[in-house]
């Protein structure tokens, strides 16, 4: 497949040699065409060694082979990574003052934008209005990433990562956008005035001062789902359990430790809210004591490999009392997270299900966890389960915020929330 890989004047214009990588590894021709300013971050000869052909930025050069007609013509794909806020409000009212937005002009193939810029460029209303104005005419327009910007700024308006980015282009083209990047919300405020709780993070059960059980849940799933909904208009609550990740204005924040505690805020709050979303990996035992001091290594000669027995007791099914403490009631709209690693039982989708079955709630969003899967990563895939019906909506693989939109989608689409 051909190609196009714009590349827009942002610092996120590294990733973007990243993102060549991946293209030129599955075997498809890659022309890059950056912008002037693109050239300032990351320089020609890096293009053109990872893509093995001429860096063409201006449509002065060989002017024979016309190539601000040629190069969008030729293309079985354009993607643009990063898109700047200049870029889109270029290609929205169709400029072409270089090469890369004469491409757009004459592409007729399908067009991918991966935005990336501040947070108040992005929430702009006019930013708004040139995405909407792109996605009417049938351009995508990958949903920026919230987290570190440039400087110390944090918020919605981070370029995706790389592979999520390769991952949407590629459904794109495969006619199947949905299946792997998401819903777009696009300017669309489906949560406006709802009341949203969400959980997140990894809970704490502490032994000693020192030493805790915990797990290894980074709370980005549970955070990405926040803002999502709060881009969609929700009032958002995020209980956030030992979460060091920032949070972006606008989202209230309560922090817990224990699952205990977690229990207390999510219980304590869930009556008045719309949806709830369980998203935190609650811990399923704690330790029955707690000790003041801390636990000592013994150093008896006689029995060197001595270790203290710890004994454990359960801890509350959270989400399973909320269906229970709901009753008859229609609020809130409980979404429930299965991480599961699959066993001898059953696949990760069977423990899912039953998962489902057992607890109650209205839809379980499941996902394969371990080392190297989903805990700490910026890409997932998801499958979720509606209570009642035997389908399966499976989001992604793409990067949390866009899974994050995609889950938005299956809860407004249910029409559970009145």
């Amino acid at each position: 497949m051909r190609i196009v890989l714009g590349v827009g004047g942002g610092i996120a214009a590294y990733k973007a040699a990243l993102l060549l990588r991946l293209f030129t590894e599955g075997g498809h021709e890659v022309t890059v065409v950056p912008t002037d300013a693109a050239l300032r971050f990351v320089g020609a000869p890096t293009w053109e060694a990872l893509s093995g052909r001429p860096v063409q930025t201006d449509v002065w050069s060989n002017i024979t082979d016309v190539p601000h007609v040629r190069i969008g013509q030729e293309a079985d794909l354009v993607v643009v990574a990063p898109t700047t806020s200049d870029l889109l409000a270029k290609a929205a009212h169709g400029l072409a003052g270089d090469l890369l937005t004469n491409v757009l002009l004459t592409a007729r193939c399908p067009v991918v934008l991966a935005p990336a810029m501040h947070t108040e460029m992005w929430e702009h209303a006019a930013t708004r209005a040139n995405v909407a104005t792109l996605r009417e005419r049938g351009v995508t327009v990958v949903e920026p990433d919230s987290g570190r910007l440039t400087g110390a700024d944090t918020g919605p308006g981070r370029l995706p990562e790389p592979e999520a980015i390769h991952a949407a282009a590629m459904a794109v083209v495969a006619g199947d956008a949905g299946g792997a990047a998401g819903t777009q919300p696009g300017d669309v405020r489906d949560l406006e005035g709802r009341r949203v709780l969400v959980s997140t993070g990894g809970t704490r059960e502490p032994l000693d001062p020192v030493r805790y059980l915990g797990n290894r849940s980074s709370g980005k799933q549970g955070l990405a789902l926040a803002e999502a909904a709060a881009v969609r208009g929700a009032q958002v609550t995020l209980v956030a359990a030992n979460l060091a990740l920032p949070v972006p204005e606008g989202i209230t924040v309560v922090p817990v430790q224990t699952a205990l505690e977690l229990q207390a805020e999510i219980s304590g709050r869930a009556g008045e809210h719309d949806v709830v979303v369980m998203v935190a990996a609650v811990a399923d035992f704690r330790p029955a004591e707690y000790t003041e001091s801390k636990i000592k290594k013994t150093h008896d000669p006689a029995d060197p490999d001595a270790a203290p027995t710890i004994r454990l007791v359960r801890n509350p099914d959270i989400l399973a009392g909320l269906v229970a403490d709901r009753g008859a009631a229609s609020a809130p709209v409980i979404v429930g997270f299965a991480a599961e690693t699959g066993d001898a039982t059953g696949s990760v989708l069977d423990l899912g299900r039953a998962k489902l079955a057992r607890k109650g709630c209205d839809l379980l969003v499941v996902n394969e966890v371990g080392t190297d899967k989903t805990f700490g990563a910026d890409e997932t895939s998801v499958h979720v389960l509606s209570r009642g019906s035997d389908d399966v909506v499976d989001i992604g693989p793409a990067s949390k915020s866009v899974v994050s939109h995609g889950i938005w989608d299956v809860v407004v689409g249910s029409a559970l929330i009145r």
